[in-house]
């Protein structure tokens, strides 16, 4: 779960900008898309290619 602390002079807009860093981050936008609907097997190997692709080049 995904949750930020605001500071005592902290502006809304700047916790609500942070909070959504947070959740982009997290993935969790991309779980809920992806499990709104049915996922073919093409659909599903591409993801996890492009995921791997994604986590090889940052490992370099």
């Amino acid at each position: 779960m995904t949750q930020i602390t605001v500071g005592e002079n902290e502006g809304i807009d700047s916790a609500l900008r942070r909070f959504k860093r947070q959740v982009s981050r997290a993935g969790i936008f991309s779980d809920i898309k992806r499990l709104r609907h049915f996922e073919t097997p093409i659909e599903k190997r591409k993801r996890k290619e492009i995921a791997r692709r994604r986590k090889k080049r940052f490992n370099h």
